[in-house]
């Protein structure tokens, strides 16, 4: 490949699904675009920007449009979070991949920080950074459960999604090995994906907040389905077909446990007997069978 033909292959490849959020979304682009990383270059600019939109009926693809050229979008029918996820990845063409849910923001200086982490450290797949949480307008600070790790951390991600993918910066060869999103899940995908990273990657944390995270709002996945911990369990039985250590199954069939029981308590308050019995059976299924040798 001659010079002129590298450069036309965006080095990353930045891609927003979104879903009637054009409130939100036209700041989420502009965070894009103010990067300082991307100030850099003259021409041409070695990224990308992908606005997926998963069948949106407000405003969207004009609020796209108002950007000119700069950005590249495309519509598709209502398929959910994980369809719109997976679709930018096939679009885009970058060797570094980095989501942005449109209702989040970055700092500028966002990219530049893990471009450099992952120069320094070519054997790194991915990294992530801390976050600035925002509720309703207010500035929050996470709970304690949300605390950040670095490293070998898959039994960290089992509680609760730690790998925010606002906040993460990917070689495309990750996807690759670690597959891609599942478009079974609603929601969760991004508690699933994490799982299926750390099994196989150290999660690299830059401890500084360069995004913010924006939530509170009516729209958000978590508000929209009752019991997350329904995702959440699917996620680990699939976690049991990986390759696992010996502690790393316990760990794993720990959780799922756990988040059963919340589950079947939810469900005896619903009267639903249905989906009790289900798991109650996935409670006996994995707490009383006998640990491997």
């Amino acid at each position: 490949m001659d010079q002129v033909a590298a450069q036309s292959i965006p080095e990353i490849s930045v891609i927003i699904p979104t879903y009637n959020r054009a409130a939100f979304l036209s700041e989420a682009i502009q965070s894009v675009l103010d990067q300082d990383y991307f100030e850099d270059w003259t021409s041409p600019p070695l990224f990308e920007l992908w606005v997926i939109d998963d069948g949106s009926t407000d405003q969207t693809k004009e609020i796209v449009r108002s950007f000119g050229k700069t950005i590249k979008y495309f519509y598709q029918e209502h398929k959910g979070i994980s369809a719109a996820r997976n679709q930018g990845l096939r679009l885009s063409s970058g060797n570094f991949i980095a989501y942005l849910d449109s209702d989040d923001l970055w700092l500028k200086n966002k990219i530049r920080a893990q471009v450099s982490f992952m120069e320094a450290y070519p054997k790194a797949m991915v990294c992530y950074t801390e976050e600035i949480w925002v509720r309703k307008g207010v500035s929050v600070n996470p709970q304690k459960k949300h605390k950040k790790y670095s490293g070998w951390i898959f039994d960290k991600t089992l509680p609760l999604c730690l790998l925010s993918l606002s906040s993460a910066l990917f070689r495309r060869e990750l996807f690759e090995k670690v597959g891609y999103f599942d478009q079974e899940l609603p929601a969760c995908e991004d508690y699933d994906f994490g799982i299926r990273t750390a099994c196989r990657y150290p999660i690299h944390l830059i401890e500084q907040p360069l995004i913010i995270k924006r939530g509170g709002h009516a729209d958000q996945l978590s508000k929209k389905f009752w019991g997350m911990d329904r995702f959440r369990v699917y996620a680990l039985e699939k976690a049991l077909g990986l390759e696992l250590t010996p502690e790393q199954r316990r760990n794993v069939k720990k959780e799922l446990v756990k988040k059963c029981q919340i589950l079947v308590k939810g469900f005896q308050k619903r009267n639903n007997d249905e989906e009790l019995q289900k798991y109650l059976s996935l409670i006996e299924k994995h707490g009383l069978q006998k640990e491997e040798e």
